[in-house]
């Protein structure tokens, strides 16, 4: 009796090892989450001033986008093996992934003025062109261009799937929903190649 009684005291004091572990998980994730959206932030400690609030915008608009675009892109693979349970969800994450691309593309522009000014001016991409001209032809291109894929491949699968409805699972729509899911996972690298080329870009040289 003596104890049952010790071995439930202990049970309430003491969590067990897999609330523990739980606890662990959530905190460590919610906590690199926000050191990483925090990221863009850190153009606030730059000493152009152009790069304190392009960069900041910018920064957050394109980090945003493509953390959407990334999960919607993972969420593309279980719906190509039909999982008709994430259809509601796939909906409204591919239109929000789309407006939010456009956000990053709309304050790229932004930056990309002040990107291509003359190199009396501090802009990047002369001094790119004159001192490591592959960062410009290669990062930089590649840059410019798949990015801008993004929102014309979110305005296209958005379309299909409010337009399809659940009737996209059934098997006479089984290529449209491939080539969906196909679109969104394409999307999602394009977002990733961009994320990763513009902080190469600004690692080289800054607004």
């Amino acid at each position: 009796m003596m104890e049952e009684k010790y071995t439930d005291l202990f049970s309430t004091e003491f969590p067990r090892q897999l609330d523990i572990a739980k606890i662990s998980v959530y905190g460590l994730s919610i906590l690199s989450a926000a050191l990483f959206l925090s990221l863009p932030f850190f153009n606030i400690f730059n000493p152009s001033p152009w790069q304190r609030w392009i960069g900041t915008v910018h920064g957050f608009g394109s980090l945003l986008s493509t953390v959407v675009a990334v999960y919607t892109g993972h969420l593309a693979f279980p719906l190509l093996r039909g999982g008709s349970k994430i259809l509601p969800q796939m909906r409204t994450l591919t239109f929000w992934s789309t407006a939010i691309a456009f956000l990053g593309i709309a304050t790229g522009n932004l930056a990309y003025m002040r990107y291509r000014a003359n190199i009396e001016f501090g802009g990047a991409r002369a001094w790119l062109i004159e001192n490591t001209p592959l960062g410009q032809y290669i990062l930089m291109e590649y840059h410019e261009f798949t990015v801008l894929f993004t929102l014309p491949i979110g305005v296209a699968c958005t379309l299909i799937l409010w337009q399809y409805g659940d009737s996209i699972l059934e098997k006479e729509n089984r290529p449209v929903l491939t080539a969906t899911c196909v679109a969104l996972m394409a999307m999602m690298f394009f977002a990733m190649g961009g994320l990763v080329t513009g902080l190469g870009i600004a690692k080289l040289h800054s607004l």
